[in-house]
C-alpha cells in the first residue's frame, strides 16, 4: 500500500516541508557521496546514532556467519547530537527517495495546522522520540540507526489525528495485480501502524532484527499522534478545515 496524494489541500505554501526535503537531499548526496563508498559508511558512522555510542556502553562486534564484525569503529563521548542528525541520513536511495515521498504527501497538511516553526520542532522531536523508542531496547547495539522514518511516523500520525476522514490516494500490489483505489485516511494509516506493531514483534522479544526500525516507525507514530494536540494551533487548524470544506464543495459541484 503507498499513498501518492490526498484530497487535502493547504491553505498556505508548505515551505518547512519543502525545506527539510532539500536540505535531506543535499546531505545524501553532499555529505553521503550519493551512497559511493567511502562517504556512505563514513557518514552513517559519524553521524548515525549508535546504541551503544549514545548509551556510553562499550561498542562490542556483532556475530555473523563470517565472523565478528564491528560495523564502525568505537568513537569518544557519547555523541548525543547523532539521535538529530541521524533524521537526515538515509541507506540508499530507496530509502531516501521513499522517506521523501511520504513526507511529501502528509507533511504539507501538518504544517498547515501547526505553523512554520512549530513543525520544525514537531519533526524533529518525533525524529528523537522515534529513535529513542528503537534504541532503548538494544543499549549495547553497535548498528547505526538511520532514516527521517521515525520523523515522518510522527507527522503520519498527527495526519491520523487532524485528518482522519481525507481520502488518501493509494497504489495497491497483490502479487503482479496493481490497482489505485482512494481510501480514508484513517484506514490507511491504521493498516501501516499495524504492519509497523507486527514487525517490532521479534525486537520486542528479542530476536535478532532485519535491517528495519519497526519500534522507530511505531514509537514516532505514537509520539506524533500524541504530541500533535500540543502542536497545533487552533486558528490555523480551523483555517485549514474552512479552506477544505470550500475546496470539497466546488468539487462536488463540478
Amino acid at each position: 500500500m503507498f499513498p501518492y496524494r490526498d484530497e487535502n489541500p493547504t491553505v498556505r505554501r508548505p515551505v518547512v516541508t519543502m525545506l527539510i526535503v532539500a536540505i535531506t537531499s543535499a546531505v545524501w548526496v553532499l555529505v553521503q557521496g550519493a551512497g559511493f563508498e567511502p562517504q556512505l559508511t563514513g557518514s552513517i558512522c559519524e553521524l548515525g546514532a549508535i546504541p551503544a555510542r549514545l548509551f556510553g556502553q562499550p561498542m562490542e562486534p556483532i556475530m555473523t556467519p563470517r565472523g565478528p564484525v564491528l560495523p564502525c569503529q568505537p568513537g569518544e563521548g557519547t555523541a548525543w547530537y547523532t539521535a538529530i542528525t541521524s533524521i537526515f541520513l538515509h541507506g540508499g536511495w530507496f530509502h531516501l527517495i521513499g522517506n521523501m515521498w511520504f513526507l511529501w504527501v502528509f507533511g504539507d497538511n501538518v504544517e498547515d495546522a501547526m505553523g512554520r516553526g512549530r513543525f520544525v520542532a514537531f519533526y524533529l522531536l518525533c525524529g528523537v522520540l522515534a529513535a529513542m523508542a528503537q534504541l532503548v531496547i538494544d543499549t549495547d547495539s553497535p548498528i547505526p540507526l538511520v532514516g527521517a522514518s521515525g520523523a515522518i511516523s510522527g507527522i503520519m500520525g498527527a495526519y491520523l489525528v487532524l485528518y482522519p476522514k481525507v481520502r488518501v490516494h493509494t497504489i495497491i500490489f497483490l502479487g503482479f495485480f496493481i490497482t489505485r483505489v482512494a481510501l480514508p485516511a484513517y484506514f490507511m494509516l491504521v493498516y501501516w501502524a499495524f504492519i509497523q506493531l507486527l514487525g517490532s514483534i521479534p525486537s520486542i522479544s528479542g530476536a535478532p532484527g532485519g535491517g528495519v526500525a519497526f519500534l522507530a516507525h511505531l514509537g514516532g507514530f505514537i509520539a506524533g499522534a500524541v504530541l500533535i494536540k500540543l502542536f497545533a494551533k487552533p486558528e490555523l487548524l480551523a483555517a485549514h478545515q474552512r479552506y477544505l470544506s470550500r475546496a470539497a464543495m466546488r468539487a462536488w459541484r463540478s
